[in-house]
């Protein structure tokens, strides 16, 4: 490998990383990502017009181009048009389209690997019968092969079960079931190593299909039953996966910035899957055999009984206006609504009133971890008012009033004191121990674990029902009016 060409991939690690830690805070995050993005230009300026001699054009370098042309053009379009709530979906389904890549790859490099085969065999540099590819190579290939196919068809169902298009499907012993699925493939893979030359000299594709086939099988049933509570969870897996699948690229290729790219993408994704099973109660273990805890369906009925308390925003505003200390609890509802800019106004109104004002963040506030600091950081609340659960959780009881914009599950004290609640255990913002409680929500629909929240019914809580944007924007008049 050429100086210019190591100086090049190193570059490219090097932004990669600082680009990865800048993405930690959002105050930063947007040039992380661009950091980022031009350590991965450099690498791709790299792998096309440099080699071991200096520098020097790949080859079919035109259909790369167009490639690369196409997939910005496509690429910046999906972006500039998504809402933040349909976030999650499109992280999935870039995820996927990784894991393809990953997958593709692996499928053209197997092919050229039996070329050189099958070519040496003609010449006669070796007995084609009893030759075998190095183990090394071997793992490989068929690592990102099964973990890429599996990422793709994960992440495609996962994106599908995101945006409504389908739903939790279960087979009976489940378990059993992936188990089985799994050990097929492995024992595929067994088979196609010490079979993929036939007695006669000839290449056989047999096993190496039937291995794409299973993990194609075995991606659908591994996301098809966890219900949409957990799709975050298996979102940042299957992300950890694409990032193992790509590091075997550079294995493949002996390229170190593909090597560093992927297993950067792999344990930051590890890492956050560890953090979010934490944050919503679910087992690691039970991720990995695909039965995470599928969508529970609530009826709708809560364990605390009893009514609602509504009421009205000119209420509300005196509260907030004449409180010492207000937190705010952002949601999906919030997201959904894209009412953080008001929701912003309404903070800076209160700050000039004297009350200290802060915002309470869990983990996985807007079904996606850092959903809800990217979102206020876009209307420029301060990064320092944004506190995590663990840090905020004890300030909740010397708050006069909390105002949850759009939030459920991360609220609900079931998950403290129910346990037959299926959210019981999770980490929430407890809420409940403040003064008062002010829910802005469209109506008592169950949220996304599908379960009633019993914070509704504490006779410190009130409702205000509407459009979470519409319901601050009155919040924000009502206070400019006192």
């Amino acid at each position: 490998m050429s100086y210019l060409m190591e100086v090049g991939y190193l570059i490219g690690s090097v932004s990669f990383i600082v680009g990865l830690k800048m993405m930690g805070q959002p105050d930063s995050a947007r040039k992380g990502n661009l950091v980022a993005a031009f350590g991965m230009a450099i690498a791709v300026f790299c792998a096309l017009f440099l080699n071991a001699s200096g520098f020097h054009i790949i080859g079919n370098i035109e259909y790369i181009v167009t490639a690369i042309f196409l997939g910005t053009v496509v690429g910046t379009m999906m972006a500039k048009r998504v809402q933040m709530t349909a976030m999650p979906e499109m992280v999935s389904l870039f995820n996927g389209m990784g894991g393809l890549s990953a997958a593709l790859i692996s499928v053209i490099e197997w092919r050229h690997q039996m070329h050189l085969l099958a070519d040496a065999a003609v010449e006669g540099a070796i007995d084609m019968a009893s030759s075998q590819m190095p183990v090394g190579m071997y793992l490989a290939i068929i690592a990102g092969l099964i973990i890429g196919t599996v990422s793709f068809a994960g992440s495609i169902i996962a994106w599908g079960k995101l945006n409504g298009k389908l739903g939790d499907f279960r087979l009976p012993s489940q378990q059993i079931i992936n188990a089985i699925v799994l050990l097929a493939i492995v024992g595929l893979a067994w088979m196609n190593y010490n079979g993929y030359i036939t007695e006669l000299g000839e290449i056989n594709y047999t096993y190496f299909f039937a291995m794409i086939a299973m993990a194609v099988v075995y991606g659908l049933i591994f996301v098809f039953p966890i219900g949409g509570a957990d799709m975050p969870v298996v979102i940042s897996l299957l992300n950890s996966f694409t990032g193992v699948a790509a590091a075997t690229g550079g294995f493949m290729y002996h390229n170190k910035i593909m090597l560093m790219g992927g297993v950067l993408v792999g344990s930051a994704g590890t890492i956050l899957t560890v953090v979010m099973c934490k944050a919503m109660n679910r087992s690691l273990t039970n991720v990995l055999i695909g039965m995470a805890g599928a969508n529970s369906g609530g009826s709708g009925s809560s364990s605390a009984g009893g009514s609602v308390r509504e009421v009205q925003a000119t209420d509300v505003a005196i509260m907030m206006k004449y409180a010492s200390k207000v937190i705010i609890v952002p949601g999906y509802g919030l997201a959904v609504a894209q009412a953080q800019h008001v929701c912003h106004e309404l903070e800076n109104l209160l700050v000039e009133e004297g009350v200290d004002v802060k915002y309470a963040i869990h983990p996985v506030a807007g079904r996606m971890p850092g959903h809800m600091n990217v979102l206020l950081a876009e209307s420029n609340v301060e990064y320092d008012k944004l506190i995590e659960m663990e840090h905020i959780n004890p300030e909740f009881a010397t708050t006069d009033v909390v105002l949850v914009v759009g939030a459920n599950d991360v609220v609900n004290p079931a998950a403290k004191t129910d346990p037959q609640s299926p959210i019981y255990g999770m980490p929430i913002l407890e809420v409940d121990q403040a003064k008062q409680i002010v829910v802005l929500k469209r109506s008592m629909k169950a949220g996304y674990a599908g379960v009633d929240n019993d914070l509704f019914y504490d006779p410190k809580c009130g409702m205000l029902f509407g459009d979470a944007k519409a319901s601050l924007q009155k919040l924000v008049n009502e206070v400019k009016s006192l």
